[in-house]
């Protein structure tokens, strides 16, 4: 079995499709989800949107976002499952754990980098309370940090 990765569903239901309707859909996403021992991280009902080109005959759709965490198997079965369904009039698979992680890595290095930067003026590494701005990231602490790139 392949390790658990995050994803991120993006599926656009027809807007004659009823609230109780994608609720069903839900429920069946979420029964493939368990079925494969994945994990509903969060479910967000975007609503009722106008789309930027018409799919078929629809000018809109009801967009909803889910990220789960399973694996490339889940994922496979879940395409498979929302091919078939005429109410889905489209939908997105996207990995994010891997852009989750690279966020992660460039904040701790523009921390990293703004300690050294304070540490050689002599001052301490973290920035103490009632010093500076206060909004979090002084633009001295930044400068020479695209140059470091």
């Amino acid at each position: 079995m392949s390790t658990a990765r995050q994803y991120e569903l993006v599926y656009i239901v027809t807007p004659e499709a009823s609230e109780q309707e994608i609720a069903d859909l839900h429920t069946q996403i979420e029964q493939i989800v368990q079925r494969f021992n994945g994990t509903f991280d969060k479910t967000e009902n975007w609503g009722r949107k106008r789309l930027a080109y018409d799919i078929g005959h629809h000018r809109e759709g009801t967009y909803v976002v889910e990220t789960i965490t399973g694996s490339g198997e889940l994922m496979k079965e879940i395409d498979r499952r929302l091919r078939v369904i005429d109410q889905v009039i489209r939908h997105l698979i996207v990995r994010v754990d891997e852009e989750l992680r690279v966020a992660q890595r460039t904040s701790e290095a523009r921390k990293a980098f703004v300690a050294r930067r304070r540490v050689a003026r002599g001052l301490p590494p973290e920035r103490q309370p009632g010093e500076g701005r206060g909004d979090g990231d002084s633009q001295d602490d930044m400068e020479g940090l695209e140059a470091q790139r």
